[in-house]
This record gives C-alpha cells, sequence and structure tokens, in this order.
C-alpha cells in the first residue's frame, strides 16, 4: 500500500461523507408542511365494527331462543349422533371415549 493509495482514499471519503451526509439530511426538510398538517391529512379510522358497544345491549328477544319441544328433540338427536360415533369408532377398533351422562 503506497501513500498514494491512502491519499486518494482519504480524498474520496472527504468528498463521499458530506455527499451523502446532505443527501440523507435532505429527506428530512419538508415543503412548507408541519406534522400538524400531516395528521389533519391521515384518514380517519372507520367507527363502524361487527360488535356492539359494551353500553348497548339488544333489545329483548318476543320469543325464546328454542321451545322445550326442540330442546328435548336437539338433545336426543345429539344423543344418537354420539351412541353413531361410538359405534363406529368401535368397529374400527378404536377405544372410544366415555361419553359423559346428561
Amino acid at each position: 500500500m503506497g501513500i498514494a493509495y491512502l491519499s486518494k482514499r482519504i480524498t474520496a471519503l472527504a468528498v463521499g461523507v458530506p455527499l451523502l451526509l446532505s443527501l440523507s439530511l435532505g429527506g428530512c426538510a419538508s415543503s412548507g408542511s408541519s406534522l400538524m398538517d400531516a395528521h389533519a391529512e391521515a384518514p380517519v379510522p372507520a367507527k363502524t365494527s361487527g360488535y356492539l358497544p359494551v353500553e348497548d345491549l339488544p333489545p329483548p328477544r318476543d320469543q325464546s331462543a328454542m321451545t322445550p319441544v326442540e330442546q328435548s328433540k336437539l338433545k336426543k338427536e345429539l344423543l344418537a349422533a354420539r351412541d353413531r360415533q361410538a359405534a363406529a369408532a368401535k368397529a374400527q377398533g378404536d377405544t372410544p371415549l366415555q361419553p359423559m351422562k346428561p
């Protein structure tokens, strides 16, 4: 490494560093806008969502969700489906879990 090589390298750094600094600081300069203008131009978030606010309750129902007859019919269907699945698992040789008593 000669002195001429080091001299060229130092000269390149002396020219390159201020150039890079001026370019990087130039990005921070603004064209007459301020942070307040940027905040005013920001889009307003949507206030609608799929959820009700905590204090807003749905209106009371006119009728119950399910009648007792519908509940018993659904319970019988679910028990029958559980028994069918247990029988199918037993036929395949799996050890089914013991069903819980309702």
